[in-house]
């Protein structure tokens, strides 16, 4: 087989990120100041009142748009209508968010689920375009797992691979959406959405989240932030490189694809 990143299995890769996190956070996190968590009584009380009734009133209004959804979600890929999955939120505790389907159960030769930009129909295109599937994360901010506004939450495997000024994001409740501050001009990248979440988790107030909800709009409407979303672009989350940045799959070092391929050559040989 062919030592190249594509033809890594999904535990090939995730032994990947733990490899890189043992040999770079320590180093990584030598030059990294400390976060100071803002702690007020919008933080604690204000921003919980505002979110609870903010999310009943937008199921109830979006519950007509929900039944299309599911109807078309019927005959788009079947059931089960709902995905489910864990994600990491306040302080590291793990909840399920519940959404949509959109994506058809493809698998290679290896046995293993094709990558999502593979997987997603047409008509979940659609609906990562237009953030259609995000509607069903109204019932996890009613619960009290998650906020408008927050950090995306993101999956527990990632949880090893933060360096110690990212993994102060999981010290507010994950949101919809933490949008960029300012417009860009490109795909954000790993290290661009990490480091604006610990922004937000330094600036957290009613005027921030104000603010931010104004920036939510104008970034669910970019032309190139909808067109990642929709195509699955922005990559699984590896931990960080030699100069520090956090990276995705494309940002490994070969010689870790290659330790890998080595090991997994060795164990079949044994």
């Amino acid at each position: 087989m062919e030592h190249t990143k594509e033809n890594l299995t999904k535990a090939m890769r995730w032994k990947i990120a733990e490899h890189l996190a043992r040999e770079q956070l320590g180093r990584v996190n030598e030059n990294l100041d400390d976060v100071v968590v803002k702690d007020t009584f919008y933080t604690r009380y204000g921003k919980r009142a505002i979110d609870f009734v903010l999310a009943l009133a937008a199921l109830i209004i979006t519950l007509p748009i929900n039944l299309i959804i599911g109807v078309i979600t019927y005959f788009d890929v079947g059931t089960p209508l709902f995905f489910r999955q864990e994600r990491v939120g306040k302080d590291g505790n793990i909840f399920t968010i519940i959404k949509f389907r959109n994506m058809k159960n493809l698998y290679d030769e290896r046995g293993e689920l094709l990558p999502p930009a593979q997987r997603v129909t047409k008509w979940g295109k659609f609906v990562r375009r237009t953030s259609l599937d995000e509607l069903l994360n109204f019932l996890s901010i009613l619960k009290g797992d998650m906020s408008i506004i927050g950090p995306r939450p993101l999956p527990p495997e990632y949880l090893i691979r933060y360096n110690k000024r990212h993994k102060a994001r999981l010290a507010v409740k994950p949101g919809l959406e933490c949008p960029p501050r300012e417009p860009l001009d490109h795909v954000r990248t790993w290290q661009e959405h990490l480091d604006n979440d610990v922004w937000y988790v330094e600036h957290v107030s009613l005027a921030t989240d104000i603010m931010m909800c104004f920036r939510l709009v104008q970034y669910a409407l970019d032309r190139k932030s909808f067109t990642a979303r929709s195509d699955v672009k922005t990559g699984t989350f590896m931990g960080y490189g030699m100069d520090g940045m956090a990276i995705n799959m494309d940002g490994v070092p070969q010689k870790y694809v290659e330790k890998e391929f080595m090991e997994a050559e060795r164990v079949k040989e044994a």
